[in-house]
């Protein structure tokens, strides 16, 4: 990924970061993934400028240009909708022309319109996330970083907030976002892999799975258990390049295969 105007270069937060790099380019949806303890939310900081780093070099707008939405929260949970995109328009300066045009739009395109007068406590778990991403983007940010923003929804309010990213990255926004989901990375432009603070693996979706080294066979049963995964009702198993590979039928690898077997590579490397 060629470097754009936002990201990181080779950053360290002691006991959480190691030497990670990511660059944003605008318009362009940069997906990290990872398991708990992978680094996530603390590059989300990091990029969000909530956080500052031991090592490295962090490229950002200023506070007024990012567009942050933490995990689990990123609104006021005692005023209402309406109160509380208020309160975002006189924190980021917003005049009150302004701040009626861009409410309409993220009222409209959230479909929070018709709930303006409800306290956010209230609200159902998507129609929360739609509010905090409203706000993250009522001022028209540069930099938009969303840390799990789909966690602990229902699957039709995740197409729902997608939509709202997606429509964020169309307009120029450099986004970026931490998801645990493999299938949500596969949306994006670019993802990055950590795994303990550090890169597992990065590049477009695509071409991560083509450049997965050796083979992966789907069987009913592993043949090695130490290099197979459950994917539904059967197995994946990775067979490193060079060496032979038992019966059964080669799969078509997706993302999580990448991902699994860059760890399994290095789990090996580290040992």
């Amino acid at each position: 990924m060629t470097e754009g105007s936002f990201g990181v270069d080779h950053v360290t937060v002691a006991g959480r970061l190691d030497d990670v790099s990511l660059n944003l380019a605008p318009g362009t949806i940069v997906a990290v993934v990872g398991g708990d303890g992978a680094g996530k939310s603390t590059l989300m900081r990091v990029l969000a400028g909530a956080l500052l780093v031991d090592s490295g070099r962090v490229r950002i707008p200023g506070p007024d240009r990012v567009g942050f939405v933490p995990t689990g929260a990123g609104f006021y949970p005692d005023l209402t909708v309406a109160e509380n995109l208020r309160f975002a328009a006189t924190a980021y300066r917003l005049g009150e022309v302004r701040f009626r045009g861009r409410r309409d739009y993220v009222l409209g395109l959230t479909g929070l319109g018709d709930f303006t007068e409800r306290l956010a406590a209230d609200l159902s778990g998507g129609m929360r996330q739609k509010l905090a991403l409203a706000l993250g983007t009522l001022h028209e940010p540069e930099l938009l970083v969303l840390d799990e923003p789909t966690t602990g929804v229902d699957p039709v309010s995740r197409v729902d907030l997608w939509r709202i990213i997606a429509d964020a990255a169309a307009g120029g926004v450099h986004v970026v976002l931490a998801t645990s989901y493999i299938d949500e990375a596969e949306r994006a432009g670019h993802v990055l892999a950590l795994h303990a603070g550090r890169r597992l693996l990065e590049g477009a979706p695509s071409e991560l799975t083509t450049a997965i080294p050796g083979v992966v066979s789907e069987r009913h049963r592993p043949e090695e258990r130490s290099r197979a995964w459950r994917r539904g009702t059967r197995w994946h198993e990775w067979t490193p390049a060079g060496l032979s590979v038992p019966g059964d039928e080669v799969a078509e690898p997706d993302l999580e295969d990448a991902v699994i077997v860059a760890a399994l590579q290095r789990e090996a490397a580290d040992r």
